[in-house]
């Protein structure tokens, strides 16, 4: 990766470099080694975006994994900070015990899923909303009548909808993509204009069981 952007003609600033720290790393020096390492391997001079993986709530090192974040944003080691899969109760006390605040939340978003909670959270406390898993993955979610149904009349294929809808709903969606076509029909998706009705149809289709996998935040620990 660091050597595709430092060999890149685009703009250093205009390309997002973003790392993860492992659940096995939260112990504060620990942390900031890794850190260390990941802007090393690079051969870059910092990195633009580290997130906390997961809160990893029993392990109980999410905050002093979040206090090596903060240091290593203020030695220049990382432009921005940020954490993956956390909850508003998880947030709370990152600012209470530190005072600082994530820039993103990344976490699993799409419409069988749609953590209306978290997202108004977020959007309240100023936070970015990223979504990954954004359409959904292994279910029907792209072959939902609603989903179709919408797609035609708006006359947009179905992951550009609900790509639509994420937006649409303040979140910044993180498609992968297997071909150029793909690529550039996710790029336009923000084009395609949803009314408060589609929207609201959509998020409709969040269900209890609309998580693509048994890996709850507030249980789950990821090593």
């Amino acid at each position: 990766m660091g050597r595709a952007v430092r060999r890149a003609s685009t703009d250093r600033d205009k390309v997002i470099v973003t790392s993860k720290l492992p659940g096995r790393h939260h112990a504060y020096d620990e942390a900031l080694a890794t850190i260390e390492e990941s802007v090393y391997r690079t051969g870059l001079d910092h990195l633009d975006l580290y997130l906390i993986h997961w809160p990893n709530p029993k392990v109980d090192k999410y905050v002093e994994a979040w206090t090596a974040l903060i240091e290593a944003r203020r030695r220049g080691l990382v432009r921005e900070i940020g954490v993956c899969n956390f909850l508003p109760e998880h947030l709370d006390r990152l600012e209470a015990e530190t005072s600082v605040v994530p820039v993103v939340n990344q976490i699993e978003l799409h419409p069988y899923f749609p953590q209306e909670e978290t997202l108004a959270y977020d959007r309240a406390h100023g936070i970015i909303t990223e979504a990954w898993s954004p359409l959904g993955r292994g279910n029907d979610l792209l072959t939902n009548p609603v989903i179709t149904g919408i797609a035609e009349r708006v006359d947009a294929s179905p992951g550009q909808v609900v790509l639509a809808w994420q937006v649409a709903r303040g979140a910044l969606p993180l498609p992968k993509a297997s071909s150029l076509e793909r690529q550039v029909e996710n790029l336009t998706a923000p084009s395609v204009t949803l009314s408060e009705e589609d929207v609201d149809a959509i998020t409709a289709l969040g269900r209890p069981d609309g998580r693509n996998n048994d890996q709850d935040p507030a249980t789950y620990e990821e090593f």
